[in-house]
């Protein structure tokens, strides 16, 4: 299937240099105290509750990907209303950018922007893998994107940073690990910066500008 000329032109000139995704991987020390770490997992459960009846975010920011030594980067945008999505990726350079809305629930996603026109189907990931080369687990991202695991799977490997913040956590075949954190405000706790998830052949990056969560 053909490779959209926005990734060859578009994000292929933005590289990874144009992000701010690059950094090093989680070198922070995991939280070990038995008592420090209780503490930490009832703060993430409290965290998860607030965020889970906050179904409308959005937030804006920059994102790298990699597949099997291929991919670029450019400005990401991602606007949450309940169940549904709708996701935005620009590259400046080349004024060029694509589309991802979807249903949760349904799976289904359309994806705009592309040469030869939109493409539909009924699972994101699969529809992005076909159609950019791009390994996005679309569903999940939803719920890493925030700090918390997908809720449909299982999680395992997680571990928290000495401030009781999440440090990393793996679910599905990928490792997503937590660089940078925005400090709590008001009702609204401490939400990613940047994160990195990761798993063989596969690199995602994100790096979050802003957050618009519930009113402060």
């Amino acid at each position: 299937m053909k490779v959209s000329g926005f990734l060859l032109a578009g994000l292929a000139a933005l590289s990874m240099a144009g992000c701010a995704t690059r950094g090093p991987a989680v070198d922070s020390p995991a939280l070990r105290d038995p008592e420090a770490l209780a503490a930490a997992q009832a703060g993430q459960a409290t965290r998860s509750a607030w965020l889970a009846s906050q179904p409308d975010w959005s937030f804006a920011g920059r994102v790298a990907v990699n597949a099997n030594g291929k991919g670029g980067s450019g400005r990401l945008d991602w606007l949450q209303a309940g169940a549904t999505y709708r996701v935005a990726l620009s590259a400046p350079i080349t004024r060029q950018s694509w589309r991802l809305s979807g249903d949760l629930p349904t799976g289904a996603a359309r994806l705009e922007g592309l040469e030869g026109g939109p493409r539909e189907g009924a699972d994101a990931d699969r529809l992005l893998r076909e159609a950019t080369g791009w390994d996005i687990p679309v569903a999940s991202m939803v719920h890493w994107a925030r700090g918390v695991a997908d809720p449909a799977m299982p999680a395992d490997g997680i571990e928290f940073d000495n401030e009781g913040r999440l440090r990393t956590l793996t679910q599905q075949g990928w490792r997503v690990d937590y660089l940078d954190w925005f400090p709590a405000e008001g009702a609204q706790p401490v939400m990613p910066r940047r994160m990195e998830a990761r798993r063989q052949g596969a690199t995602v990056k994100v790096a979050v500008d802003q957050w618009q969560l519930a009113p402060q």
